[in-house]
């Protein structure tokens, strides 16, 4: 897997406490990393950090990413060989109400990284991920490429479209002939198991379904490119193994330090209504429409563009819609009937699974 990139690396990791976070660490643990987590402590309770035990199995520091002292102390202990920047506020209804924490968080945070690794000494690969939202989305029938113009109509999506332009910013100012070699991920809309934020549609219907209650629908007509979490996270540890390896890709240096986009197929563009549609075939229940004209904006039409990943890194989608809502709903149940036991072998299983399948359809990430 990954060209044996990670065997015995080490790898400094912001946000490892988060959901998409905690995912990357037992992946890269399991492809024999030496994992080093930089966050804040979970944010929700539970946790998918907490379940899986991963503060025992990784080393385990809570720091915050808006202290510009403590990401480079952290940095420069560590000595990584990779660094993937995932640590962020990531709720778009949060950010109205916490624009200047969305801010400092997301731009400052991001920044701090990138200052960070200015000082480090050694080859390094670090991808910096941001989010399919970072675009201006104006919510045409257009899949977004990586160089339509950055924005964003609400304090999160401005954070994360700010953010890539500090990025492009710091790589062109200081990492030109530099050992650290840095690119963005951008993806979004991301499911799986273990997600228990608040405000996102598939933990709002996993919550209404163990307590026999409709599933509240905020936005049903909101169409959204869904993709399990492995998706994207096969697309950064593949990026960040083409960044230490060039000769991967098809492409040169210049090519692989830029942006990227990694999401689904065109047929897994669905509404938030067929997404829960979708759910309730394997876990039976009702939902409601909830749509309220007065709230706050949120996007009704988004979709990304891969073929820079595809053409370049040789990556594409593993898995299709009904699958992955299939093994997100499949983990819900078995953590809900099963308990915490549960949750560390069935989200091993499902990555190996993922991997296997990639395999069998020749995907580069799993068969160099």
């Amino acid at each position: 897997m990954f060209a044996n990139a990670f065997q015995n690396k080490t790898i400094w990791l912001s946000g490892h406490t988060g959901f998409k976070g905690a995912w990357l660490a037992r992946w890269l643990i399991k492809l024999g990393a030496r994992v080093h987590g930089f966050a804040q402590p979970p944010a929700t309770n539970p946790s998918i950090f907490d379940q899986l035990g991963l503060a025992d199995r990784l080393e385990h520091e809570v720091g915050d990413i808006r202290d510009l002292a403590a990401v480079s102390r952290s940095i420069e202990r560590t000595q990584p060989d990779f660094v993937f920047h995932l640590a962020a506020q990531a709720l778009v209804r949060y950010s109205y109400d916490h624009p200047i924490e969305t801010y400092t968080t997301n731009i400052l945070g991001t920044a701090h990284v990138l200052e960070a690794l200015r000082s480090l000494r050694k080859p390094c690969s670090a991808v910096i991920v941001t989010t399919d939202k970072c675009y201006e989305n104006r919510e045409l029938d257009h899949a977004y490429v990586e160089e339509d113009h950055l924005g964003g109509h609400d304090p999160y999506s401005a954070s994360k479209g700010a953010a890539e332009i500090v990025i492009g910013g710091h790589r062109r100012s200081f990492f030109s002939g530099h050992s650290v070699r840095i690119a963005s991920a951008r993806a979004g809309n991301v499911i799986g198991g273990g997600d228990w934020s608040l405000d996102r549609i598939v933990p709002d219907a996993v919550r209404a379904l163990q307590c026999g209650q409709s599933i509240p629908v905020r936005n049903p007509a909101a169409t959204r490119p869904w993709q399990h979490v492995l998706e994207p996270l096969s697309g950064y540890l593949w990026l960040a193994a083409v960044l230490a390896r060039p000769e991967l890709a098809k492409a040169d240096k210049k090519d692989v330090t830029t942006s990227f986009n990694f999401g689904p197929n065109k047929e897994a563009n669905r509404t938030v209504e067929q997404l829960v549609s979708e759910i309730l075939k394997h876990w039976p229940g009702k939902w409601d429409d909830q749509s309220d004209p007065k709230a706050v904006h949120e996007a009704r039409l988004l979709m990304l563009s891969t073929a820079k990943a595809t053409r370049i890194l040789q990556w594409r989608p593993t898995l299709n819609f009904d699958i992955s809502i299939a093994r997100t709903t499949d983990w819900y149940r078995k953590v809900y009937e099963q308990g915490n036991a549960a949750v560390e072998p069935l989200t091993v299983a499902q990555i190996t699974e993922f991997e296997n399948t990639a395999r069998a359809a020749m995907l580069a990430w799993a068969t160099h």
